[in-house]
């Protein structure tokens, strides 16, 4: 679908419900608050489901988009969802029944009765954005800061090489809709001291390979316990493993339980996140992607190490 196609089935449909992922960031619930509530501006019937592994700050955003409980939906869409597989945990029963997937992810399975898909997007809320004023619907304060968190989030403030001409148009755009400029500090300055000490035991556990420019961390449950984090704390945990000068592919464990590993790898210059993942059924962009892996964590280590040297010198993008 082409942005003018899917503003004309947001105008044509009503009665929707709002889906995202496991483990939401904010792109992906700046994207379902902004879209609830830029389609009861047009005049639709809108709600977004709850996340039950929503941030206190991200519930936050949802609250006011939250469905009765006897909502029956006509139109059922997802937003910042490469793939079905990942659909957030309350939301399993509509796997196959998505009507419109609206999506930035490269490695999108194309899962929904229909896609609008721009892999150019440095974020999903971008794309949000463009349907909200081709509707038309105003962006106020409101909206503008929504899909402000969701852009500045996935690009990093800015500083991800996703970022493109038209990710810093539209957030120039939210700024002077409104959108408060000091969330950047909020965002990506404040840190709890609990998260301190955790990112201390994370640079000091750091591995190194790929000839020093491939770097790995990982957090235990022992780790998050001991050193009192909770999941607020955990955003954008992602960055830490790739701070250090010269490294090009950083991977980030987290243990989970059972066995399982929450992976997420981000690259620079060398080697495609996407495929990396891909390989543990998992998914994302080409500098940024994630997966789940199950096994001790040597096994899980040494299984990552080995799909980054086959995908080394592939290109990210």
């Amino acid at each position: 679908m082409t942005l003018s196609d899917c503003a004309a089935y947001l105008r044509e449909h009503d009665r929707y419900l709002i889906l995202t992922h496991r483990r939401p960031d904010g792109d992906a619930v700046g994207c379902a608050a902004a879209l609830c509530r830029g389609l009861r501006r047009f005049g639709k019937t809108a709600f977004a489901l709850a996340n039950p592994e929503a941030t206190p700050r991200h519930e936050e955003m949802l609250a006011p988009c939250l469905p009765p409980a006897d909502f029956e939906p006509e139109t059922v869409v997802s937003v910042d969802l490469a793939e079905e597989g990942i659909l957030q945990l309350n939301a399993e029963g509509w796997a196959g029944k998505i009507a419109l997937s609206i999506d930035h992810h490269p490695s999108n399975s194309h899962y929904a009765g229909l896609t609008f898909l721009d892999p150019n997007a440095g974020a999903c809320g971008e794309l949000i954005y463009l349907l909200l004023r081709q509707l038309p619907v105003p962006i106020d304060r409101d909206l503008a800061t929504l899909l402000y968190i969701a852009v500045t989030t996935d690009t990093g403030c800015f500083r991800y090489k996703n970022t493109g001409p038209q990710t810093l148009r539209v957030g120039a755009d939210l700024l002077e809709a409104g959108a408060p400029v000091d969330l950047n500090r909020t965002l990506f300055m404040k840190k709890s001291r609990p998260r301190l000490l955790l990112e201390s035991r994370m640079i000091a556990g750091l591995q190194f390979f790929q000839n020093d420019e491939a770097s790995l961390a990982a957090v235990t449950l022992e780790d998050l316990g001991s050193c009192g984090v909770t999941e607020a704390d955990l955003e954008d945990i992602a960055s830490v493993a790739g701070s250090v000068e010269g490294v090009e592919l950083s991977i980030t464990l987290r243990e989970v339980g059972d066995g399982e590993w929450k992976v997420s790898l981000r690259t620079g210059q060398y080697g495609n996140a996407s495929y990396i993942c891909a390989e543990f059924g998992g998914g994302g962009h080409g500098m940024a992607a994630g997966c789940t892996v199950k096994g001790s964590r040597e096994e899980v280590t040494a299984r990552l190490m080995d799909a980054v040297a086959r995908h080394w010198h592939e290109a990210p993008l």
